[in-house]
């Protein structure tokens, strides 16, 4: 199957391995230059536009990272959509705005293009182990034309209804998990107060019915500071998306929103690269 990719990174680049591994022919579009050489050197080849990348492609997934950078790649005369044969798919796995995704099905069908949501939950050593989540919008039919070349990496693929319903559900998780390692840092901090050690705590909550995979990420970078360090961005750039997506739909995160307003979350986690 031929196939164009947009973007790369630290996602992008197993996803292209994996696709490469199983016999496809992927050419590959970078925004930045620096990183062609690891493409070639993967065994795809390399474009300079994305026309070049796109034009004779049955398949084209995007992996970039932001809900601006999916437009410009994906939408107007200059886009991916604008360039792709009729009949051909778009895979979009980038965390965006649910309202894009829309945007990106009704391009799509004034051009005859197919278009899934497929978002993705889990990180580079799930692609390489071929199980990544895919919460897939779009056509139940379409989805199920790409099945098999998306369990080239990822299981399981997930059917969630139109498109902008694998955005929401990535949204609901990610709240839900920032929300949870928010509860472990609190959890540390009232264990502390009770005279418990912090690798203790952590430790045994793993083996009772508070555990969580939040609280397994916690635990297994050693505590509770070295974690927020690690994923203050991305968790920040989450909850960013979360908050915004909420707003404009009149949602109400109730609980998780509680949580996510916290300190445990806003000074221990969402600030922690100012704080720690």
């Amino acid at each position: 199957m031929r196939i164009g990719f947009i973007g790369s990174g630290r996602m992008g680049q197993p996803i292209v391995d994996r696709l490469i591994a199983a016999g496809h022919d992927v050419t590959v579009h970078v925004r930045h230059p620096e990183t062609q050489p690891d493409a070639r050197a993967d065994g795809a080849s390399w474009a300079g536009t994305i026309e070049a990348t796109v034009l004779d492609a049955d398949v084209v997934f995007v992996v970039v990272l932001t809900d601006e950078q999916v437009r410009s790649v994906c939408l107007g005369p200059d886009g991916a959509i604008a360039a792709m044969t009729a009949g051909a798919t778009l895979v979009q796995h980038t965390t965006f705005d649910p309202a894009t995704a829309q945007l990106l099905a009704e391009a799509g069908a004034e051009r005859g293009v197919g278009v899934l949501d497929a978002a993705l939950s889990g990180g580079p050593h799930d692609i390489a182990a071929g199980r990544l989540t895919l919460w897939v919008g779009g056509d139940e039919a379409q989805l199920e034309e790409m099945r098999l070349l998306l369990e080239t990496y990822a299981s399981p693929v997930m059917f969630v209804g139109p498109a902008g319903n694998g955005q929401r559900v990535k949204l609901v998780n990610n709240a839900v998990f920032v929300a949870q390692v928010g509860l472990a840092v609190d959890a540390v901090r009232v264990a502390g107060s009770l005279g418990i050690d912090e690798k203790v705590i952590l430790a045994a909550l793993q083996h009772g019915s508070g555990a969580s995979r939040a609280l397994g990420v916690v635990a297994s970078g050693g505590s509770v500071d070295s974690v927020a360090e690690r994923l203050a961005d991305l968790m920040s750039k989450d909850v960013r998306v979360v908050r915004e997506v909420a707003r404009s739909a009149g949602a109400d995160l109730g609980i998780i929103g509680t949580v996510l307003s916290s300190d445990a979350v806003e000074k221990k986690i969402l600030r922690s690269s100012r704080t720690i």
